[in-house]
């Protein structure tokens, strides 16, 4: 029986569509029972053309706060009340807290991002970058690269050239960052991108359940040994791109460890208390394991049962 939402509890979420994917719930529940704290975490499936009327709806239900993810973290910024620093160099926000009956956002992807690649900082350092994706985790990706980890040049390549041309002039006008090249996926020989660099990021939503086949890298690239692979979708832990990448001997970053790290700055924002995370990330390492694997093998074996009825 699904369990009911107190009702003296505050109340925080998550908006995007879809939204059934999301592990968010998991952790923040979880980081509430730990911390003995009365809130409630609801997840709400915002079609784009609603968004304005969710946003609005935030102060009038009561609710004091909520992660944004995809499609809305680029869009929700129009109807905020104020943002962060961060939040506008990114371009983005992913965290909406009340503060004086207004709706503040917030970017707690960079601090996500920051503290996932964080042991590699030294390697990082004045060294080339691919960044596959220019969605609103690409653009915490590549404020957090320039920011703290000060890499030598970053190429960002995405199926619309378009738009990755709009994240470099965004970042050449905000930050005056000028060492960004752009390309599209269909163009570019990736394994020429991946080589030429010594941390490659997908910060795509290639790979992630139901299409845990996919990735945006090809199973042959080359010169991949030594280098660090950083995916940002988290469910799979171990995407397509990150099982490539190991198999190489390259060093992986799952998104898990992102994902964990947002949700505890978040959580502060919320709350005005620490995330006990260490805890939170031993109730639920296997948990999530557990949810993603089984659903990468039962894939498989339906394809491999379909298989064996052609002709």
């Amino acid at each position: 029986m699904k369990k009911n939402i107190k009702t003296h509890a505050k109340l925080v979420g998550i908006i995007g569509h879809p939204i059934g994917h999301s592990w968010s719930p998991a952790i923040h529940q979880t980081a509430f029972k730990f911390t003995k704290q009365n809130y409630e975490y609801a997840a709400f499936d915002v079609l784009p053309k609603n968004l304005r009327d969710a946003v609005k709806g935030l102060l009038a239900l009561g609710i004091v706060g909520c992660n944004v993810t995809v499609p809305h973290k680029e869009a929700v910024i129009d109807f905020l009340d104020e943002i962060s620093a961060d939040a506008r160099l990114v371009g983005a926000v992913n965290t909406v807290y009340v503060e004086n009956e207004m709706l503040v956002g917030h970017n707690t992807d960079v601090d996500g991002v920051v503290e996932a690649l964080k042991p590699f900082k030294e390697q990082v350092a004045n060294q080339p970058v691919t960044v596959f994706g220019a969605g609103g985790g690409a653009r915490a990706v590549v404020y957090s690269l320039i920011s703290y980890f000060k890499p030598s040049e970053i190429f960002i390549v995405n199926r619309d050239a378009s738009r990755a041309e709009l994240l470099k002039k965004f970042f050449a006008d905000s930050q005056n960052y000028l060492n960004i090249r752009v390309d599209e996926l269909h163009n570019l020989n990736e394994a020429d991108a991946i080589a030429k660099s010594k941390l490659v990021v997908n910060a795509t939503p290639v790979g992630m359940f139901p299409e845990v086949g996919e990735s945006v890298m090809s199973d042959d690239s080359a010169e991949i040994e030594g280098k660090i692979f950083f995916d940002l979708v988290y469910n799979p832990v171990h995407t397509k791109f990150l099982k490539t990448a190991r198999k190489k001997n390259a060093i992986i970053v799952s998104g898990l460890e992102m994902l964990y790290h947002q949700a505890a700055k978040a959580f502060e924002l919320w709350t005005g208390t620490s995330m006990p995370l260490d805890k939170v990330r031993a109730h639920l390492d296997r948990k999530f394991m557990d949810e993603s694997e089984p659903k990468q093998r039962k894939q498989k074996a339906q394809r491999s049962v379909a298989g064996e009825g052609q002709a």
